[in-house]
């Protein structure tokens, strides 16, 4: 189930990208995301369901009516939406945290004053 979270991830809008400097978030229930592709295009709303078994989102307001009358959700895979708000928690926000300072630390090169010296780091066993 691990594998499958990651797999339905979804890209973050472009205000959430420029604040998070993070592109993507394994997308999770309270998110609220707007459809980008197919039918239902620019309508958005709040995740309801992540399916992870169909790998599929359900969303409110994306719903269809059958024959019989009933309204059943419509199945959106997460790579077809962008989370527009994103519920916040703090295992979220470390997530967000990490997947930031890897990004930032990203082409920067390590010099000898960043990194302490061999010598100083390790005790002496005497």
């Amino acid at each position: 189930s691990t594998a499958r979270r990651k797999i339905m991830s979804a890209p973050l809008s472009k205000e959430l990208r420029k604040k998070y400097n993070v592109r993507s978030l394994p997308i999770r229930k309270d998110d609220e995301v707007q459809v980008v592709r197919g039918t239902y295009k620019n309508r958005d709303g709040k995740v309801t369901q992540v399916y992870r078994k169909k790998y599929v989102i359900h969303a409110e307001r994306i719903t269809r009516e059958k024959n019989n009358g009933a309204t059943v959700n419509l199945g959106i895979h997460p790579s077809k939406v962008v989370i527009t708000k994103l519920h916040l928690d703090p295992d979220r926000k470390a997530l967000l945290e990490r997947k930031n300072r890897k990004k930032a630390a990203k082409g920067q090169k390590f010099t000898e004053k960043d990194v302490p010296a061999a010598g100083a780091a390790k005790p002496s066993l005497d």
